[in-house]
């Protein structure tokens, strides 16, 4: 059986198929999920099961819902879906639920990302650990097996998204999206065939081998081909999504990409305006702007580690009605505080619309600092490289709460380590561009000792 311990991840499971993800793994999941299902709910559950369009993710979703049954718990298989309908259809049901997913990493991955009842998050403190120890335990078939049925949630999934805005006064914007041949090319359709605007998909074909380019809209070469055509068609926005469509970046009118930072500023700015004074989580590598607006509103800034179970459970902590991280992840707490990224673009496309101008336009009071974005390390050892800059800048640093965080006045950055890959990520923020491609060389330069 591939090894259990090297693909549970910080909030979800992750590794290359059949080496390191495989069916009997998986379904030695599913037996193990159940366990944990029961444990904590004390009672029989179903559990909902979806899938992406990965060459494997068929396979892999009969497993983990053959585990579920042989625990004797009942499956709700979804079928293909996003990240975001299945958190929906768990939180519809209320339901535990189950994607098999690697998101935007290459055609060869593949992963698991599991909730609890109404999307309640399943990471590393708030169930992953216990899952992988009985893993471990290799459970065994229970002698009264569950059952499966096949759900059709994409309806449902769509009228969800769209009453989360309100549509009275939307006007006629062109947009193009890139769904890069995942998710997305599955669930634009139905939702924007409610809605007044004009919509172009880039690749909609769902294809596992992402055959025009990865699915993964955070490095800018993957956004060339909607910039291109976001200009041909003189579009008022481009919508980039990533593989299992729960992040959504954005272009502006002039193909330019806007950060996931400016994108939660934006998006905090609208619901705040509407909603004082509530809560708003951003995780600790936004930039400064996001406090900033939401002081601005009256709100309560809380400053989160990154990745979503950690989010999930400050926001239930702290009731908050909207988080955002730099990675184009945006949560919703009518969305059973779930991420969505075609709710965060339903969200851009209202205020676009009633701003009534370029998106750029609407965009420029964010505009207040310049960033590195993230740039990505591999180093001979995370941890002797992340001590030598913590001892560089031993009197300025700020705190650990998801890596290195210094703050040197004109600007700080964020130096943590990847939870996903072998890597050291460095977030970057300055006054100005001076200021900031100096802070690059100055960190570049201490890593490369």
């Amino acid at each position: 059986m591939a090894k259990a311990e090297n693909v549970f991840k910080a909030y979800d499971i992750r590794g290359i198929f059949p080496e390191e993800v495989n069916e009997e793994l998986f379904r030695n999941i599913g037996r193990s999920f159940s366990i944990f299902i029961k444990n904590k709910l004390q009672r029989n559950t179903s559990v909902i099961v979806g899938r992406d369009m990965r060459n494997s993710s068929k396979s892999l979703a009969d497993a983990f819902a053959a585990g579920v049954m042989d625990q004797g718990l009942n499956v709700v298989d979804i079928g293909l879906a996003s990240t975001d309908m299945c958190y929906f259809a768990s939180g519809d049901f209320d339901f535990p639920a189950a994607m098999v997913t690697a998101s935007h990493n290459p055609a060869e991955y593949n992963g698991l990302k599991m909730c609890m009842n109404q999307a309640r998050p399943v990471g590393q403190d708030s169930g992953l650990k216990e899952i992988l120890q009985i893993v471990n335990t290799s459970p065994q078939i229970q002698a009264v097996t569950g059952s499966i049925e096949t759900v059709d949630v994409l309806d449902d999934f769509a009228t969800h998204v769209c009453s989360t805005i309100d549509t009275s006064n939307l006007s006629g914007l062109k947009v193009v999206a890139d769904t890069a041949n995942g998710m997305g090319g599955l669930i634009l359709p139905p939702v924007f065939s409610k809605l007044p605007f004009e919509l172009e998909i880039l690749f909609p074909e769902l294809d596992g081998n992402f055959p025009n380019h990865p699915a993964d809209p955070l490095q800018q070469e993957n956004q060339e081909h909607l910039r291109q055509r976001v200009l041909e068609a003189k579009a008022d926005v481009g919508l980039a999504f990533d593989g299992d469509a729960d992040r959504v970046f954005l272009l502006d009118e002039k193909g330019k990409p806007v950060s996931g930072s400016l994108t939660t500023a934006l998006i905090a700015d609208q619901i705040l305006k509407e909603r004082p004074g509530e809560s708003v989580i951003y995780n600790l590598i936004c930039s400064k702007v996001v406090p900033e607006v939401i002081h601005e509103h009256g709100g309560t800034g809380i400053r989160s580690r990154v990745g979503h179970s950690f989010i999930k459970q400050l926001m239930e902590t702290h009731d908050a009605i909207f988080a955002g991280e730099h990675s184009g992840h945006y949560y919703f707490r009518e969305n059973y505080r779930a991420d969505s990224g075609v709710i965060a673009a339903l969200v851009v496309l209202k205020a676009l619309s009633q701003h009534q101008g370029k998106l750029s336009d609407l965009l420029e009071p964010f505009n207040r600092y310049e960033s590195s974005g993230e740039l990505n390390f591999s180093v001979p050892d995370v941890d002797v490289s992340i001590n030598r800059v913590a001892e560089h800048y031993k009197i300025s640093i700020v705190d650990w709460l998801d890596g290195l965080t210094v703050d040197l006045g004109d600007w700080w950055f964020n130096l943590r380590p990847s939870n996903t890959e072998p890597l050291l990520r460095l977030n970057i923020e300055a006054n100005n561009n001076k200021i900031c491609a100096q802070a690059i060389e100055e960190v570049r330069t201490l890593l490369s000792q």
